[in-house]
């Protein structure tokens, strides 16, 4: 298909099943476009007589997608700029060590731990996955999607130091987790073999070349933004740091989401109060709410879409149903400990475990990883397996974080009433 036509179709899904939504469900925008995009794709599997053709169109428009270079080298620079441009970098700052804790030591503590049970559990079922394989799946699921983590808080209404934690972790962990990832996929491809030392050197350089090259793009584009009042001019210049500068930082080996978050940061922070006049403010951050908008409608509708392409067994389904939990049990051990440590010498909020850990939603980033794996039995079982965790992080977590987060709260205000009752007393 042409490139033309892939995009007519992905927008033409996007608006119906974004008014659908809009106008009967009312889910929060990621959750009620993959919801149609999923049923949409199980009626095209139906045998009524006017679906055929339509389901070879979009099984071949599927296929024409590359969805690992169009989301990890496309899509994925605009929406964390996007995400990262209203972030309140002084309450970033305030929660930086907490932060870079749950995005460094959990995330990898998280890969570890889902490697370790993945391969046990494809060993009691009789799945051929090596355990290489295995540290892979690991480190493609544990981080927290910055997509889906973004557009679901917006209605949850955690409290503004804990929803920081989560946004601040969701943006970071998948410069780690991706690196981690492109170390172990060397290693299982069979060319060169990466020590512990080397990855950890890679790790390093990738983390902190990202954030100094987002330092200086950003503090560059920020100048220039300064000495224009055109607001054509500035949706340009930030147009450019997101995609020109993510391009740049990818070729130069240091991490581009880093790099483009740290930048989006100094220009959502300091441009607001230094450079940007209101009228041009609002106009900037209308344009970049629509690219965010457009651009997760369209992940969420592949995702769902993926339905067509995931090979089903019942092996499989039984493998995705126990990595469920076991996803959700490594998330919860490699933030609890952290947090534990923490506690020492920082108060948290009530509440800050369970909410991290449930409210730490997977989405596009492990599907685009996932199918860069190569194509073989491997790749497919791991994406089927991916495919079941994503699909419930999104649905039901997605949905049920409001009213944890509100259960929490709610909890709290009970036992601060108690204790100033007996206080009183």
């Amino acid at each position: 298909m042409r490139l033309f036509d892939i995009l007519a179709l992905l927008i033409g899904f996007s608006a119906v099943f974004s008014w659908l939504n809009d106008r009967y469900l009312k889910l929060p925008s990621a959750i009620g476009l993959m919801l149609f995009a999923m049923l949409f794709s199980l009626a095209l599997q139906l045998p009524l007589p006017f679906l055929p053709d339509l389901q070879e169109q979009v099984a071949r428009m599927l296929d024409s997608i590359d969805l690992t270079e169009a989301f990890l080298h496309g899509m994925l620079g605009f929406l964390l700029f996007a995400g990262a441009l209203h972030v309140d970098l002084k309450e970033l700052a305030r929660q930086k060590w907490v932060i870079a804790t749950l995005a460094t030591a959990g995330t990898v503590g998280a890969a570890l731990l889902i490697s370790g049970g993945s391969y046990l559990l494809f060993q009691a079922i009789g799945l051929p996955v090596p355990f290489i394989y295995c540290l892979l799946f690991g480190a493609l699921i544990s981080p927290t999607d910055p997509v889906a983590v973004l557009g679901i808080l917006k209605r949850a209404k955690a409290p503004k130091a804990l929803e920081m934690k989560i946004t601040g972790e969701s943006l970071f962990n998948d410069g780690v987790a991706v690196v981690l990832f492109m170390a172990l996929l060397t290693l299982a491809v069979g060319e060169t073999s990466p020590s512990i030392l080397d990855t950890l050197i890679l790790l390093l350089q990738e983390i902190v070349g990202g954030v100094l090259f987002g330092l200086v793009m950003g503090w560059i584009a920020l100048q220039m933004i300064r000495r224009t009042e055109s607001y054509q001019v500035e949706i340009m210049v930030t147009l450019a740091l997101a995609m020109s500068g993510y391009a740049i930082a990818a070729h130069a080996h240091v991490s581009a989401p880093i790099a483009i978050v740290i930048a989006g940061l100094l220009i959502g922070s300091y441009g607001r109060t230094s450079a940007v006049n209101e009228a041009t403010l609002h106009r900037l951050d209308d344009f970049w709410e629509l690219v965010d908008e457009v651009l997760n409608a369209v992940l969420f509708v592949l995702i769902g879409l993926e339905v067509l392409v995931i090979q089903v067994s019942g092996d499989l389904i039984l493998a995705g149903l126990i990595a469920i939990p076991l996803t959700l049990a490594a998330r919860w051990i490699s933030i609890a400990l952290p947090i534990r440590l923490m506690r020492r010498s920082r108060t948290f909020e009530p509440g800050v475990v369970p909410i991290l850990t449930w409210g730490g939603l997977r989405g596009g980033i492990s599907v685009a990883l996932v199918l860069s794996l190569p194509e073989g039995e491997i790749g497919d079982i791991l994406l089927t397996i991916t495919y079941f965790v994503v699909v419930f992080s999104v649905l039901v977590q997605g949905l049920s974080i409001g009213p944890l987060v509100r259960a929490v709260a709610a909890r709290g205000k009970r036992a601060s009433a108690r204790a100033g009752a007996e206080t009183s007393t």
